[in-house]
């Protein structure tokens, strides 16, 4: 079993950064591909980043790409979403998942595949 709760949202004008923290407890974080993703207002979730178990591979979504990096620290049981130049569109619920693995380099986009979520974080980006 993986606990996830996600943290550092918040509100931001346009042009400014956050970064997301998802903080995991259980034994099994470091056998875990870990993803983000987002929900906005009327809109279905999607995919935004995700990341290895070794944190060596990264996929991002179009839209946050140059943006957008996330990160992992096993040694500490987080992983990382660091937004900058945000964009009022950005504006949503961002989630935290994770999908237990095999190997070290596989990552994973597709949120069905999530054995894990977390309860969510608003980040809210003013015009």
């Amino acid at each position: 079993q993986v606990q996830l709760v996600e943290s550092g949202g918040g509100l931001v004008q346009a042009g400014g950064s956050l970064r997301l923290s998802c903080a995991a407890s259980g034994r099994t974080f470091s056998n875990c591909a870990m993803g983000w993703f987002r929900q906005a207002p009327g809109k279905e979730r999607e995919f935004v980043a995700a990341i290895s178990r070794s944190g060596g591979s990264a996929v991002y979504a179009d839209f946050v790409k140059g943006r957008f990096t996330i990160s992992r620290d096993n040694a500490k049981n987080t992983v990382y979403l660091q937004m900058n130049s945000l964009k009022p569109e950005d504006t949503a619920v961002y989630y935290c998942a994770a999908k237990g693995v095999r190997y070290y380099e596989t990552v994973y986009k597709n949120q069905h595949e999530s054995d894990y979520w977390g309860q969510g974080t608003q980040v809210t980006v003013s015009s």
